[in-house]
């Protein structure tokens, strides 16, 4: 006896002349929700209809129980930054007592690692994603944000009309390094990350102000990239240290990261902690236990995931969203002890 097969979806997907994927999505009336184009649904729905297509009930019930809640993928650069450790936290929090599902992927500051992360997200069917990107361009992001929302944290992408979420780093890099730079105008050093990420360019801007600020004169040499990771910033301070034949008077860090391995090579040679005049963008708990004083900003984590959330859910649901690009303020924590000018 003859046995009828059964239309799959993969059949469907394959007269339709489209992915799978697609036709899931389409099939689950999900297609104009992800923005599907109304020619692929309707094609979709045609075949599906004339191949009288049934979808298997005891899958589709393990499907529903799956995909019942949003799923957010989050992109960061690495979780042992003290900064994104926390916002994940955060973030995680927000979904999880929304019942929504969040999946967390590094991309180790490098570009092809992050375009395989994501795109592994992508084929998990993440409904939104949050992403501190390295790319200098956002043209890889904007196509995926005609498929399903993109919303950039940390990073902005200068001109992009990607949504954004981030700290002010200027203004309050400038008041954090003024004071300091009254301290010490003849000797203080930026370490920063890679100047084609916005959180490089925004602090080493804030620094030069804050020069300015204090009436000192910026020297090329005072200002030095490499990577955020702890391993470059103890890299760094090294070869200061061997090129002064000591310690720097005064340093900014541009992230916890770099602060990290310059601390860890002032521990390693039992360096003296005065009179360094220390500095950091991001703040760490463990700092109010240093023998060192560190002045820090400090990014509020907390509403940085807010917005993000909030901005995403927005997006995911079809809304418009009043701002586009928020920009959060940061605090000053004060661990120097220095004496304003009377003003």
């Amino acid at each position: 006896m003859h046995k009828t097969k059964r239309i799959t979806m993969k059949d469907i997907a394959s007269l339709a002349g489209v992915s799978v994927a697609t036709a899931s999505l389409v099939l689950n009336g999900r297609g104009k929700e992800l923005r599907v184009s109304a020619a692929t649904r309707d094609r979709v729905l045609s075949i599906a209809q004339q191949q009288q297509y049934q979808p298997n009930i005891h899958a589709r019930s393990l499907r529903d129980e799956r995909t019942r809640s949003l799923t957010l993928g989050l992109v960061v650069p690495e979780m042992t930054n003290y900064g994104f450790a926390v916002f994940s936290f955060e973030l995680e929090t927000l979904c999880r007592e929304a019942g929504l599902q969040l999946i967390i992927s590094c991309t180790d500051e490098n570009q092809g690692q992050e375009t395989q992360v994501v795109n592994n997200m992508i084929s998990r069917q993440v409904d939104g994603l949050i992403v501190a990107s390295c790319m200098a361009s956002d043209d890889w992001y904007l196509k995926i944000s005609e498929q399903i929302p993109v919303v950039l944290f940390d990073r902005y992408i200068p001109g992009s009309t990607l949504p954004s979420v981030f700290t002010e780093s200027t203004q309050i890099v400038s008041q954090l390094v003024a004071p300091i730079a009254r301290q010490s105008p003849d000797e203080i050093y930026f370490f920063g990350g890679p100047v084609r990420l916005s959180p490089t360019r925004d602090r080493l801007e804030g620094f030069k102000q804050g020069l300015r600020q204090a009436g000192v004169t910026l020297r090329p040499e005072w200002v030095i990239h490499g990577h955020y990771h702890p391993s470059a910033g103890y890299e760094m301070f090294a070869a200061l240290c061997a090129e002064l034949g000591r310690p720097p008077r005064a340093l900014f860090t541009a992230a916890c990261g770099l602060l990290e391995g310059v601390l860890r090579y002032i521990n390693q040679h039992n360096l003296p902690c005065e009179p360094i005049y220390m500095a950091s963008f991001d703040d760490h708990y463990l700092y109010d236990s240093l023998s060192l004083p560190i002045d820090t900003v400090q990014q509020d984590n907390r509403q940085l995931a807010l917005h993000c959330y909030t901005l995403i859910n927005q997006l995911i649901q079809g809304e418009k969203p009043e701002e586009r690009h928020t920009s959060l303020p940061g605090r000053i924590k004060r661990r120097i002890r220095i004496a304003e000018p009377d003003s």
